[in-house]
């Protein structure tokens, strides 16, 4: 089987080296890729969220299944077009990717649902802010309606902060969603979905915030681990039955059926289970550490996916023990980061690149805001913990910065569910 990747981060490097141990797999190919999917991948280059370019490429490289990593072309439209052309893809249309695409969908989906989550109004005028958020708080969740790359998200106790980022986000023409706080910690869980059928895989918890202690502003994800060692019994089997398996027959009652990996980021609160977002992919970078301990063939798994064939697929085989990874970012990352600097380290076992290339010289250097994810795997979280940090210790990058605290409450058992 032939496979090619689409997209550039660390999600698509671990793709790419998972798919790569799949016996079933003889060649695979990542457009656009990084310096660090080049050393196993054929690199291809190709306008990612253009669905004619991709749909090109695939059928030019002869593709069988085509793996669609990033949200951006998924909206687009690519996983229609490669499908029109009658190459597997693993990836939604462009109509059931709308479930990150628009919050507001997602919203009204699992209204229908009946899926518990946060209440919610949309503010789409700057006359009806301010009577808006007075519907609110104390604390203030305001997210842009669109995508933004995990960015366009505030969560703040201050009026005149939610105020502020609400207006710069109607002032770019974006809808303002507003919703009540959701108390208790968070956990994302993915799900292999092929209209109907759900395989759920291992859950994970991200860490948005830049800084030590979640401070700062949200980023796309500095860091990640898995499994959850304080996550009640049933956890998983309950969010399938509750959460996504509704959530996935009402997109098929709507004629958007979904095919490829569901992923639905949770907060277990004092009032059970709710849904914080619903993404139209792999997370990154819980997808770093999730494929980590993923023992089935992940060619094969993918493959069955796209080809409506997820009932058949043999239950998943998984590794024993934890994984953890941490990110390292680029210096001005979240804001403006800089790019152009040398990276050494960055070959070391473990190491996956996301805004990387390589210079002509053969030098690795970054290229955007989050440049490695450094992966961990251990018989616990605390032994994941020390190989991570102990990678990250080797690596080098000017001006960089991570967080030195990833799985660190959950490793000590600092991690409670609220009590009704």
């Amino acid at each position: 089987m032939r496979v090619l990747v689409i997209g550039s981060g660390a999600r698509e490097h671990a793709l790419v080296l998972a798919v790569a141990e799949d016996p079933s797999v003889t060649a695979i190919a990542c457009a656009p890729g990084n310096a660090g999917t080049s050393a196993v991948a054929e690199q291809l280059g190709v306008d990612a969220i253009d669905p004619d370019a991709v749909t090109a490429l695939a059928k030019d490289w002869k593709a069988d299944l085509v793996v669609v990593g990033p949200e951006v072309p998924l909206v687009a439209g690519v996983a229609d077009g490669v499908r029109k052309a009658g190459i597997a893809c693993f990836g939604p249309s462009a109509a059931a990717a709308r479930i990150e695409g628009s919050k507001a969908f997602a919203k009204d989906v699992m209204a229908v649902a009946n899926v518990p989550t946060a209440h919610c109004e949309v503010v789409d005028n700057p006359a009806h802010l301010d009577a808006a958020l007075g519907r609110f708080g104390p604390t203030w969740v305001v997210k842009d309606d669109g995508l933004a790359a995990g960015k366009g998200v505030v969560v703040t106790t201050d009026f005149d902060v939610a105020r502020k980022h609400a207006l710069m986000l109607l002032d770019g023409g974006h809808p303002v969603l507003l919703e009540s706080f959701l108390d208790g910690p968070e956990a994302s869980l993915f799900c292999f979905v092929d209209g109907r059928t759900v395989v759920p895989l291992l859950p994970a918890q991200d860490f948005k915030r830049v800084g030590d202690g979640d401070a700062g502003p949200n980023t796309g994800g500095m860091g990640a681990y898995a499994p959850l060692p304080w996550t009640p019994p049933g956890f998983v089997d309950e969010v399938v039955e509750t959460v996504v398996r509704p959530v996935v027959d009402e997109l098929v009652a709507r004629g958007s059926s979904f095919s490829g990996l569901l992923y639905a980021g949770l907060a277990l609160t004092s009032d059970g289970t709710q849904v914080i977002e619903f993404n139209c992919r792999f997370g990154d970078p819980e997808t770093q550490v999730v494929l980590a301990l993923l023992r089935s063939p992940l060619g094969k798994l993918l493959h069955a996916t796209a080809t409506g064939k997820l009932a058949e697929h043999p239950e998943l085989d998984w590794e024993d023990g934890a994984a953890v990874t941490v990110v390292i970012a680029a210096d001005g990352y979240p804001g403006k980061p800089r790019t152009g600097d040398v990276i050494t380290g960055g070959e070391l076992e473990g190491v996956l690149h996301a805004g990387t290339r390589r210079r002509d010289d053969g030098a690795v250097v970054s290229s955007g805001g989050r440049v490695l994810s450094v992966v961990g795997v251990g018989k616990n979280l605390k032994a994941a913990r020390k190989q991570a940090y102990a990678t990250v210790e080797r690596v080098h990058l000017a001006g960089s910065h991570h967080r030195t605290d990833i799985a660190l409450r959950a490793a000590k058992g600092e991690i409670a569910t609220p009590v009704a």
